[in-house]
């Protein structure tokens, strides 16, 4: 057997801790404040929503309508999901960014 055989290359992981930076750049304070303005105006308009599709449910039930009733019952399921994925948006990214970690 040659030497070179023998010869085994063990490769070490470098240990790399990356986090996010909150100064890195400038305008991430502006960039903060405008996407909390914007999950408010999603907020405001999910609560919106599910009020104009609770009144087309109501009107459509009370005039026997039924694809009133069904269009009114299928907007406020999805105003209610758009509201759940304003509130929960940034425990959601958190908790993807804390899985990503851990990989």
């Amino acid at each position: 057997m040659s030497i070179h055989a023998q010869t085994t290359y063990v490769a070490l992981a470098a240990e790399i801790n990356i986090s996010p930076n909150s100064d890195g750049l400038p305008g991430i304070a502006q960039l903060r404040e405008i996407v909390g303005a914007t999950m408010t105006i999603g907020l405001i308009l999910a609560v919106l929503a599910l009020i104009i599709s609770a009144v087309v449910w109501a009107l459509g039930s009370n005039t026997s309508n039924p694809h009133l009733a069904g269009r009114g019952k299928l907007g406020v399921l999805i105003a209610l999901g758009a509201a759940i994925v304003c509130g929960a948006s940034v425990s959601l990214v958190n908790f993807f960014w804390q899985v990503g970690q851990a990989v």
